[in-house]
């Protein structure tokens, strides 16, 4: 420890040692099971045997690049941020900064064409208004140190829950299209036909949300809680604080799930190919 403030852990090259190896760790078994995420999104079905999951890039590799980055950004982060929260235009810029990297990687992740650029409905949708009802009842005050970390949390949500709603309704649209076609040939509107089969999987993206909330205090005690408590303050004034966050995150997942569908049903969110999903 540099000082003596509460952490944690213990910030020392025994830390950068610890976390290098498992990280290290994480990407060989990756490797040696050839873990390929993003292989079942359909953007790699252009060639192989496989249906392209062998071209799919290996999780070890987006496992190092993700720790590095995530390093690199921390400390990037740890400069700026004294700066963002003393000013109303530095704090804007954070969040604006959050956003559009949010958006970019949701759209990436589900569609990497045109499209994608429309996954900051369902993230600017169901951020801002929570955000707006608590700066309006003075719950979270119009400061940086608290907006910041606030609304960064909401947009990770966010981010989490547009990703995998669109990512299950677009797979599920691309198996089933034989369904969907049947209800065409019904009379269905092409909403409502793509609707039947992209709702169900889409709502699976609130499962993790639901078993944090279900579950918190009993299996996992959250970032937020622990914090709190390390900063001095009292365990019933952290399981407040953190019951804020898991009531807001749901809030703002439930939306998004809801308008990524809703995108993805109309067909304004879609994937390249012949399935047109």
């Amino acid at each position: 420890m540099t000082n003596g403030a509460p952490s944690l852990v213990s910030v020392s090259p025994t830390l950068g040692v610890v976390l290098c190896l498992l990280l290290i760790a994480a990407a060989t078994v990756a490797a040696l099971w050839r873990l390929t995420p993003g292989a079942g999104t359909g953007r790699g079905a252009g060639g192989g045997a496989h249906g392209g999951v062998d071209d799919a890039p290996g999780a070890w590799r987006a496992m190092l690049i993700a720790g590095a980055r995530a390093a690199l950004q921390l400390s990037l982060v740890s400069l700026v941020i004294t700066w963002a929260v003393t000013s109303a235009a530095g704090v804007l810029a954070f969040v604006a900064v959050m956003f559009a990297v949010a958006v970019r990687t949701a759209g990436r992740r589900l569609t990497a064409n045109r499209t994608g650029w429309l996954t900051a409905a369902p993230i600017a949708g169901s951020v801002a208004p929570v955000v707006a009802v608590f700066l309006l009842t003075g719950l979270v005050p119009p400061e940086g140190l608290s907006l910041i970390p606030v609304t960064g949390i909401l947009i990770g949500g966010a981010l989490t829950a547009t990703v995998l709603a669109g990512r299950r309704a677009l797979d599920e649209l691309a198996a089933r299209r034989g369904e969907v076609e049947a209800a065409l040939a019904l009379g269905f509107l092409v909403r409502d036909a793509r609707w039947e089969v992209a709702r169900p999987a889409a709502s699976e993206a609130l499962v993790p949300g639901l078993d944090q909330t279900r579950t918190v205090g009993l299996v996992t005690l959250p970032g937020a809680f622990v914090g709190m408590l390390l900063a001095g303050a009292s365990p019933l004034m952290a399981g407040a604080a953190q019951l804020f966050v898991l009531i807001a995150l749901m809030a703002v997942q439930t939306v998004a799930v809801a308008v990524t569908t809703e995108l993805i049903t109309r067909r304004l969110l879609h994937r390249e190919g012949p399935s047109g999903t």
